[in-house]
C-alpha cells in the first residue's frame, strides 16, 4: 500500500454560479436590468434636464444589472471577477446613493433604483447584492484536499 501524495493537487472547480439557488439569482438579476435599462432609458431620452444625475446614477445601475446577470450566468474564469465587480459596484452603489437621497433628497428630484436603498423596488436593490456576494463566496473555487502525513 503506498502513501505517497496524490499528485494531484489543483483546486477543486467552483461550482457554477448560475446552478441551483443561482438561477433564481440570474433572474432575479435579469428583471432588475431590464426594470433599471428601461427607466433610465426613459429618463434620459425624455427628461434628462430635470434631473441628470439621478439620471446618469440610473443608468449607472442599469449598466450594473445587465453586466451582474450576465457575470452571474455564466460564471466562470474572468466572468467570476466581473461578477465580483459589478455585484460590489452594486453594493456600494445602492449604499452611496441610498444615503445620498435621504440625506440630500434635492439632488434626487426625481427616483432612481437606488434612491432610498431601493425602496421603489421594495428594498430588492438593497438585499440583492448582499445575497449576490454571500453566492459568490459560497461557490468560490476550494483549495485542494491536503494529503495526509499518516504513513
Amino acid at each position: 500500500m503506498s502513501t505517497t501524495p496524490s499528485s494531484d493537487a489543483t483546486p477543486v472547480p467552483p461550482r457554477p454560479t448560475s446552478a441551483g439557488p443561482g438561477r433564481a439569482l440570474v433572474a432575479v438579476y435579469g428583471v432588475l436590468a431590464l426594470a433599471a435599462s428601461a427607466r433610465s432609458g426613459v429618463q434620459i431620452l425624455t427628461d434628462w434636464a430635470a434631473a441628470p444625475l439621478a439620471y446618469a446614477l440610473s443608468g449607472l445601475s442599469a449598466v450594473v444589472y445587465v453586466l451582474a446577470t450576465v457575470a452571474l450566468a455564466r460564471g466562470a474564469g474572468r466572468w467570476r471577477a466581473i461578477a465580483w465587480l459589478a455585484v460590489g459596484t452594486e453594493m456600494i452603489g445602492v449604499l452611496a446613493v441610498g444615503s445620498l437621497s435621504v440625506l440630500r433628497p434635492e439632488l434626487f428630484p426625481d427616483a432612481t433604483v437606488w434612491s432610498d436603498f431601493g425602496l421603489g423596488y421594495g428594498l430588492v436593490p438593497l438585499v440583492l447584492p448582499v445575497l449576490g456576494l454571500l453566492w459568490l463566496r459560497r461557490t468560490r473555487p476550494q483549495a485542494p484536499p491536503v494529503p495526509s502525513a499518516a504513513g
